[in-house]
């Protein structure tokens, strides 16, 4: 060995390698001590730390998640919960005087505004999928539905194969347009799937017999019928055709954002904010009350 053949003492050596271990072990520590400090941040958190504002990403027509009240303002369950979040990232940064700016996204442009930073939380009625996480992290799941119909009430219906040669609407950029294409391939149904924007555009194309039906989350169909009032009009029916469980998205590779976020979901401050929505039914009556006529 090279010391040995420089003439180092065996106990010189020793003592080398002990200290080169506490040397390391104190830069380990130090480095433990340092990133523990709530006050050092980065990523998302450094910027919201510089800027005072967090960008929350809404949704205008996803009711009764995140929606429009009479005075424009974004309300609804995920909105509620994203205010849970933005505390516990206020607690987390020692500030008391973060504020939010309302970015609205579209169910075709909210993972790409998550993705290139263009807002910090996307509070809606996003579903988790493995797809999805390809491109955007997520909280733990705020509430599960899945994809049924709304159609006139006089439309008779057993179950999907009522579909056959239908026209059916569906908001581009969403799940249910996934499921329906799935099912339409599986069952050789010949549907004609026609893209919307949004939510409510979906609900209007409906409405002026543009289709004979519209595929979307279920509570999102009672909400749309909620608050158009339109009991007597529409119904939904169907069993479920997929799966969607909803979460909070926000950027990949955060892991002090998604501790916050992750925190925040589970304080009970959350569920307070969340408790005036508990159920698919109650969500749909909060909408009827809280939605223009």
């Amino acid at each position: 060995m090279l010391d040995a053949q420089l003439g180092f003492p065996r106990q010189l050596r020793l003592l080398l390698g002990l200290l080169l271990v506490v040397v390391l072990g104190c830069d380990t520590i130090s480095a433990q001590v340092e990133s523990s400090d709530p006050h050092v941040v980065s990523g998302t958190l450094a910027q919201i730390k510089k800027t005072g504002t967090v960008r929350i990403g809404y949704r205008d027509s996803s009711i009764p998640f995140s929606y429009l009240d009479r005075s424009g303002r974004p309300i609804g369950y995920s909105i509620d919960i994203c205010g849970a979040v933005v505390d516990e990232v206020a607690r987390t940064l020692d500030r008391d005087d973060l504020k939010i700016d309302y970015v609205k996204v579209t169910s075709e442009t909210r993972l790409a505004a998550v993705a290139e930073g263009l807002v910090d939380l996307e509070c809606g009625s996003t579903t988790n999928n493995l797809e999805r996480r390809k491109v955007v992290d997520f909280s733990p799941m705020i509430f599960v539905t899945g994809t049924k119909l709304m159609v006139p009430v006089a439309t008779p219906w057993r179950d999907f194969r009522d579909l056959k040669g239908r026209t059916v609407i569906v908001t581009r950029g969403t799940t249910n347009e996934q499921a329906l294409r799935a099912l339409d391939q599986k069952f050789k149904l010949g549907i004609t799937l026609v893209e919307s924007p949004d939510h409510e555009e979906s609900y209007r194309m409906l409405a002026a017999a543009k289709a004979d039906a519209f595929a979307t989350d279920d509570v999102l169909l009672y909400g749309l019928i909620a608050q158009h009032r339109s009991q007597r009009q529409f119904k939904v029916v169907g069993e479920f055709l997929s799966y969607d469980p909803y979460g909070i998205a926000f950027g990949r590779n955060e892991p002090e954002l998604r501790a916050s976020v992750e925190r925040a979901t589970a304080w009970p401050g959350a569920r307070r904010a969340a408790s005036g929505w508990p159920t698919a039914r109650r969500l749909v009556s909060q909408a009827s009350s809280r939605s223009p006529a």
